[in-house]
């Protein structure tokens, strides 16, 4: 995950409330602060979970998934990967548990730009800084339009689905595309995707984007857009 430098790192604790199985292998979790107190961010910041392996102790980022004017407690989201002993401790923790971590940090979040159209991509639980900033995005202006290219391998990990569905019958200037496409060509579909929409279709070159995703099919992204003509600081990313 790339970041801006961090702040203060003071460390917070916070209570598992609740837990959701997205799928066999991604789940969120629901914390609220132990000191009763709300926690600030922006939509698209992460924080920074310690997690004690017995033998070492790690600090790993994990996007917030939730809005900040969501009241009550804040939700993480997480899928298994091979060897992540990081995230097979998240999966352990249990209702009433508690964990510690110091944030929020991160850069990537919306510009203060909302007349623009946005076009957001994403993939699997990269979704999760995405989800809150596409709230923000519609709720800002609802002149700009906003559109969101979503992409899984099958149609259990496009999360929040039915949110996704309920927003775009709810707000005039949101659209979202989903695509289901085996893992090693994900990047693939959603360069063509991007390509169609957002460049071979027009000469428009003032839209703003936001990518959120794992590997360097991220960076072959952004080096797309700006390539076509997009300015630099438009064309905002996390790569995981």
């Amino acid at each position: 995950m790339t970041t801006a430098a961090p702040g203060k790192r003071s460390t917070l604790n916070a209570r598992v409330e609740k837990i959701f199985d997205h799928a066999s292998d991604t789940r969120s979790l629901f914390l609220s602060l132990t000191s009763g107190k709300h926690l600030r961010f922006a939509p698209g910041q992460f924080i920074s979970i310690t997690i004690p392996l017995g033998d070492e102790t790690r600090s790993r980022p994990y996007s917030i998934a939730s809005s900040p004017e969501d009241r009550g407690p804040f939700e993480i989201c997480f899928n298994r990967v091979k060897g992540g002993r990081g995230v097979e401790w998240l999966f352990e923790r249990r209702v009433g548990d508690t964990l510690d971590f110091s944030g929020p940090f991160g850069a990537f979040t919306l510009a203060p730009e909302p007349d623009s159209e946005e076009g957001f991509i994403a993939e699997g639980t990269a979704i999760a800084p995405i989800r809150p900033m596409l709230k923000q995005a519609v709720a800002a202006s609802p002149s700009a339009t906003v559109h969101l290219i979503y992409a899984a391998p099958d149609r259990e990990h496009i999360l929040y689905a039915a949110e996704l569905d309920a927003l775009a019958r709810t707000a005039p200037n949101f659209s979202y595309e989903t695509v289901i496409v085996p893992a090693d060509k994900i990047y693939d579909r959603l360069f063509e995707m991007a390509q169609a929409r957002w460049i071979t279709a027009d000469a428009d070159r003032t839209r703003h984007f936001y990518i959120c995703g794992v590997g360097k099919g991220v960076i072959r992204l952004r080096d797309l857009l700006r390539g076509a003509g997009y300015e630099r600081r438009a064309v905002r990313y996390e790569q995981w």
